[in-house]
């Protein structure tokens, strides 16, 4: 399956929600996903590390 825009974003809502302690409303998706996208040059975000993600993803948490 090629690795898509959309699919980096189904990865990044499937990561948010797998804790069960958050869903997608409670991130800004777009934002995380234009700055995976910008770091990594690419859509598959599988390459970023779980720690990285987390530190990134929770700046776009929203309040």
């Amino acid at each position: 399956m090629p690795v898509t825009k959309e699919s980096a974003t189904v990865y990044v809502i499937s990561a948010l929600e797998s804790k069960g302690t958050a869903t997608r409303d409670d991130f800004d998706v777009a934002g995380i996903v234009a700055t995976f996208r910008d770091l990594i040059d690419g859509w598959d975000f599988r390459l970023l590390e779980r720690e990285t993600f987390w530190q990134i993803a929770s700046t776009y948490l929203r309040t």
